[in-house]
């Protein structure tokens, strides 16, 4: 029989069919729009993203020959998915990078309650988060709050369109009103930030059989698949996408090479992270302590638009012309409207260029561009107290047998690339499986998660990059004490 993975990323829902053995029959994408009504704002409309899930599914079975035993999904976590009591959008989905509530999340930093609530949950806020963005709502679209039942976020959005179920995945409700101590919501996070009100537009945490339930007869036919199909809401995308790199096992990391860079460890020692995410798996006793970024492949188009290369490609080309550490220039990539996150939370952010000399060209602003994001993968592996011991590689940036070698001659850590370019949906179907089976997960990705010989870190240029990381944090901290810039005009 067949199970189906759905990944609906931020640009692209993809929905893949596996077979018993985890090999890919077929995937189907839809792209999906972002809405950028004011520049800092990130939106999409809700049903948008619906349509283009229900479309891939619909198309994907159509063209199956065996019949379907389960879906799984995963999606984008973090932002503010709001619907009223009959299960409709208040409006559109804010999302994780959307930066309207920057300044909220930076008061409640300054006043030292994001250290409070950290203590808590063990993640680190900032704005692209409910907390924030509810409290934004408030003030400026209260009638949109007042109309609103339930908190979802992108998954469960999806999950409750295809089943008729509300509630979190344990993961997505990590990060930020879960106490993990507890595994339950915390009335003391919700007071100490203002949000006692919120507490019930929150969803039942979905763990273990809980997070099963029956595609709903309304959505079947839309969907093409028989009503009472188990529906298997699985993590968000950081975890499911390390799960289908087959990154499992304590020590074992994964670095998500997209629009952000999201990197997490496994581990089974939760008290091991000081920044980013901490977050729990499928895997019982198994956290993820993840630093998800909002540097990633939008430097690398940026760096391909400024250089006038015509991809990705053809940078990474010519970025190969140059030598490791690239003439010893140094670029902090923090380009995104919103700051940065992860590992470190600021919204005033920017990025630069340091050492820029005559004798650089193209090439050396290439290769520079790739080493900072690099750069900013070893910053999050070294911001807990896990030890990585190897770093799987998945999404578009991961194709690049230069990149790769930047990355494991930057972290010393030998890089491993998945040969699935779909790992979250097969991580989502992983799920499904080990959770309607009872099997371990663990056991079910290793035999079906397939990689490609590892790429180990050259110790003459690892030994060379160690002066580059340095510069890179000493660079960092003087930008970030000056204010990262100062605008005029």
């Amino acid at each position: 029989m067949i199970t189906i993975g759905i990944d609906a990323g931020t640009s692209v829902v993809k929905s893949v069919a596996y077979t018993a053995d985890g090999t890919e029959l077929a995937v189907v994408r839809r792209p999906t729009r972002v809405h950028h009504p004011e520049p800092t704002w990130a939106e999409q409309d809700m049903d948008e993203v619906w349509t283009a899930v229900a479309d891939t599914v619909a198309e994907l079975a159509a063209g199956l020959d065996d019949p379907v035993r389960a879906i799984g999904i995963t999606a984008q976590g973090d932002g503010c998915w709001l619907v009223d009591r009959a299960g409709r959008p208040t409006g559109p989905a804010l999302l994780w990078n959307d930066a309207r509530a920057g300044d909220i999340a930076a008061h409640w930093a300054g006043a030292g309650l994001l250290d409070q609530v950290r203590a808590m949950n063990g993640s680190v806020g900032f704005g692209g988060l409910a907390h924030a963005q509810l409290t934004w709502l408030a003030e400026h679209e209260p009638a949109r709050v007042a109309a609103a039942d339930h908190l979802l976020s992108c998954g469960s959005w999806l999950f409750h369109r295809l089943t008729g179920t509300t509630g979190w995945d344990v993961s997505e409700a990590c990060n930020p009103f879960l106490d993990s101590r507890t595994g339950q919501y915390s009335t003391e996070i919700l007071e100490l930030l203002g949000l006692d009100w919120a507490r019930r537009l929150l969803p039942d945490v979905l763990d273990g059989p809980d997070r099963v339930a029956a595609l709903h007869p309304a959505t079947a036919d839309r969907v093409g698949l028989p009503a009472g199909t188990p529906v298997v809401l699985g993590s968000y995308d950081v975890v499911s996408t390390a799960l289908g790199a087959g990154a499992t096992e304590p020590g074992q990391a994964c670095s998500i090479l997209g629009t952000t860079l999201c990197t997490g460890t496994i581990t089974d020692d939760p008290g091991a992270a000081r920044t980013g995410m901490q977050l729990r798996t499928p895997m019982p006793g198994r956290w993820m302590l993840a630093n998800a970024t909002l540097a990633g492949t939008e430097v690398v188009d940026w760096a391909c638009r400024a250089l006038g290369s015509p991809g990705p490609g053809q940078l990474t080309e010519l970025a190969g012309r140059a030598e490791p550490g690239s003439g010893g220039l140094l670029v902090l990539p923090y380009l995104s409207p919103g700051g940065e996150r992860a590992p470190f939370y600021d919204p005033a952010a920017r990025g630069s260029v340091h050492g820029l000399r005559l004798d650089h060209g193209p090439a050396e602003i290439a290769r520079a561009c790739l080493e900072g994001l690099a750069a900013v993968i070893h910053d999050c592996l070294h911001s807990s107290d896990a030890r990585p011991t190897e770093l799987r590689l998945t999404g578009g940036g991961s194709t690049s047998p230069l990149w790769r070698q930047i990355i494991a001659d930057i972290t010393g850590l030998p890089v491993v690339r998945t040969t699935d370019e779909q790992a979250g949906a097969r991580g989502a179907a992983l799920t499904a499986l080990s959770v309607l089976d009872g099997h371990e997960l663990t056991a079910v990705a290793a035999e079906v998660v397939d990689t490609a010989t590892p790429v180990e870190p050259d110790p003459a240029h690892h030994e060379r990059y160690a002066d580059l990381v340095a510069r890179f944090a000493a660079a960092r901290e003087d930008a970030r004490a000056a204010g990262w810039y100062r605008q005029t005009g």
